[in-house]
C-alpha cells in the first residue's frame, strides 16, 4: 500500500518489499475480504491452471491451488525477491495435501514467459505497479488458453480508500503533501475505470467487465480504544505514505501530525477496533 515514487521493481526489492514481509500476516487479513471477493469472481475450476500475478507472500496463490485441488496447478508471480522468499518459506510449512501443484517465480509480468497454459490469471492489487501496463498485460494474455480469463482486483481512487486519505488529510496543514500523478505506477493508478479498460483494450482484451467492490479493513486493534487508536497510527507510519510525508519535519511538528492523524482513525473506532473504508474495483476481462 505504499506507493513510492520510485522504480515499482527498486521498491519492492528495497523497503515496501521489507515492510511486507515484516507486516504480511497483519496485511493480508486486511484484505481478506478482497481475496474472497476475487475468488468468487475468477472462480477457478477443480483442475484449472492458475497464474497468480504480484502474488506476494502468495496469500491468493495458496487460496486458489485449494480450489483448484491436487488436479490443478498454480504460479505465483512477483518482481519481489523479499516477498518471494517469503512465500517460499510459507510454501515449505504448508502440509494441506488437497492443495495444487504450488509454484513461485520471481519475474517481472511484462518479460516472463510462459506457455498458452492457464485457464485463470488472478490478481490481488498487484497489476497497478506495472512500469507499461500495456505490455504487461498484453504478455499476460499470451499465457491464457483461448477461454481463459483474467481476473483482479484494483484500489480505487485514494479519496475513496480511508488508509490513505485519512492520514494524509489530516496532515495536509502540517506538512507539504504533492499529489501523485494519477497515471504512474503506485496504488491507485487505476483507480479511473475507462483508463483500466482502455489498457485492456489495447493489450488486446475483450467482454471487459469492471465493477466495485467496497469492504472495511481492519486497521487498528486493541483491548482498550486507546490501544487500538495507538495502533493504527503505528500501522500507518509502517505501511502507507505517512512516513514518506513527515521524513524531515522537526519532532514538533512529527508529534501534532501523529496526534491529527490519531483524531481522524479516531472517527473510524468501533468496539473491535479501527475499521476504515476500502473502495476497489474487480476486473474481469477475456482474450479478444
Amino acid at each position: 500500500m505504499s506507493g513510492a515514487a520510485v522504480s515499482p521493481s527498486l521498491d519492492w526489492n528495497g523497503d515496501n518489499g521489507r515492510r511486507w514481509v515484516e507486516n504480511q500476516d497483519r496485511l493480508d487479513r486486511m484484505l481478506a475480504a478482497y481475496g474472497e471477493a476475487l475468488a468468487r469472481v475468477a472462480a477457478p475450476a477443480v483442475g484449472d491452471h492458475v497464474l497468480d500475478v504480484g502474488c506476494g507472500a502468495g496469500a491468493t496463490t495458496f487460496d486458489m491451488a485449494a480450489r483448484v485441488g491436487s488436479s490443478g496447478r498454480v504460479v505465483g508471480l512477483d518482481i519481489s525477491a523479499p516477498l518471494i522468499g517469503r512465500a517460499l518459506d510459507l510454501a515449505a510449512e504448508r502440509t494441506a495435501k488437497t492443495d495444487g501443484a504450488v509454484e513461485f517465480r520471481l519475474a517481472d509480468a511484462a518479460l516472463a514467459e510462459f506457455a498458452p497454459d492457464f485457464d485463470r490469471i488472478v490478481s490481488r492489487f498487484g497489476v497497478m505497479f506495472f512500469d507499461d501496463p500495456v505490455a504487461a498485460f498484453a504478455n499476460l494474455r499470451r499465457a491464457l488458453k483461448p477461454d481463459g480469463r483474467l481476473v483482479f482486483v484494483c484500489w480505487r481512487g485514494a479519496a475513496e480508500n480511508d488508509w490513505t486519505r485519512l492520514p494524509m488529510s489530516a496532515i495536509r496543514h502540517l506538512a507539504s503533501v504533492p499529489p501523485p500523478d494519477p497515471e504512474a505506477p503506485g496504488p491507485f493508478s487505476f483507480g479511473d475505470r475507462e483508463r483500466v479498460r482502455r489498457i485492456l483494450e489495447r493489450a488486446g482484451y475483450a467482454d471487459i467487465d469492471i465493477r466495485p467492490f467496497d469492504s472495511p479493513v481492519p486497521f487498528g486493534a486493541g483491548d482498550t480504544a486507546d490501544a487500538a487508536l495507538d495502533d493504527a497510527v503505528d500501522h500507518a507510519i509502517r505501511v502507507g505514505p505517512l512516513e514518506r510525508a513527515l521524513r524531515g519535519v522537526s519532532e514538533t511538528v512529527r508529534a501534532q501530525a501523529l496526534a491529527a492523524v490519531r483524531l481522524a482513525f479516531a472517527g473510524k473506532l468501533r468496539p473491535d477496533g479501527v475499521w476504515i473504508d476500502g473502495a476497489a474495483w474487480i476486473v474481469s476481462a477475456r482474450p479478444a
